[in-house]
């Protein structure tokens, strides 16, 4: 296994995930872990203010009303290519169903994290939090870290790892399109 570093602590990944997660699982040749995100279900999010790439700042609490996925993902994550590019997906094609995506880098090199950011076509604001304030406040743990929100701002979904489910065995696209429907 490849070892590689924890985007928020710079702490290598197992050591870190070993005291972070009650379970780990090893797939497809790389580290994937479930946290125990159900303390998370139903919490209000916790509001913040980034500037995104190449646009203005983007404030959370603008997006009331909204379904509002935030993803957080770092440029030396290689599952977060994936998940942005699947998010963008989402974006497309249910954003007149009133979902917002937000994708939230958690780089030390701002540079790296907007060289990066530029080069992924996606359809959302890529916001930068270089001191990780927000990556903390939301106890990001893991990359990537999708979380989706309702209309109210609540937490509602959360997907820790780069394979599509939002808990073990279940769809996180279905389960964001229900809640869309809501």
């Amino acid at each position: 296994m490849t070892r590689h570093s924890d985007a928020l602590s710079g702490r290598p990944l197992f050591a870190h995930f070993c005291r972070s997660f009650a379970t780990a699982t090893l797939a497809f040749g790389a580290m994937i872990c479930v946290a125990d995100s159900r303390s998370l279900i139903g919490a209000q999010a916790q509001d913040f203010a980034l500037r995104s790439v190449g646009g203005p700042n983007v404030r959370l609490s603008e997006h009331r009303g909204e379904v509002v996925v935030v993803a957080f993902w770092s440029s030396r994550c290689n599952p977060c290519r994936d998940t942005l590019k699947e998010l963008s997906n989402l974006q497309t094609q249910w954003s007149t169903a009133g979902l917002t995506v937000l994708g939230v880098n958690v780089d030390d090199d701002t540079n790296a994290a907007r060289q990066f950011a530029q080069a992924q076509p996606v359809a959302f604001p890529m916001l930068m939090d270089p001191t990780k304030k927000v990556a903390r406040a939301w106890q990001i743990e893991a990359l990537p870290y999708v979380v989706a929100l309702d209309r109210d701002g609540r937490v509602r979904l959360v997907r820790t790892d780069a394979k599509g489910r939002a808990a073990p065995g279940q769809d996180f696209a279905s389960r964001l399109r229900r809640l869309l429907d809501e």
